[in-house]
């Protein structure tokens, strides 16, 4: 896929990636069919790529803990590149805020 050097969605979806913490891992044909995996190591911290059963690209960060379960990371295609988000914060499950109130009845 060859993209023009002018197209501007294109240069405003990269820069919005590098500065929102997304990073380009490698092309969606890394993993072309179902079962097939990627494993990089991003940062420090493994990751593998794999496109599962249903034809998804997901990401996984691998515990070094024994027997830990892969925590699913956030992973985006763009333009045919795979991008993955290794944010805590983005990962954290934020709680609602609960809000009390009175009724004016009462």
């Amino acid at each position: 896929m060859t993209v023009p050097p002018d197209d501007r969605v294109f240069r405003r979806e990269m820069a919005m990636a590098y500065r929102s913490g997304w990073h380009f891992v490698d092309l969606i044909t890394a993993v072309p069919h179902r079962g097939d995996s990627l494993m990089i190591t991003l940062f420090g911290e493994p990751v593998v790529i794999v496109r599962e059963e249903d034809e998804d690209v997901r990401a996984y960060r691998c515990l070094r803990k024994p027997r830990g379960a892969p925590q699913p990371v956030r992973c985006a295609i763009r333009y045919g590149m795979i991008f993955v988000n290794l944010d805590q914060r983005d990962h954290q499950l934020i709680e609602a805020e609960t809000t009390t109130a009175t009724p004016r009845s009462a």
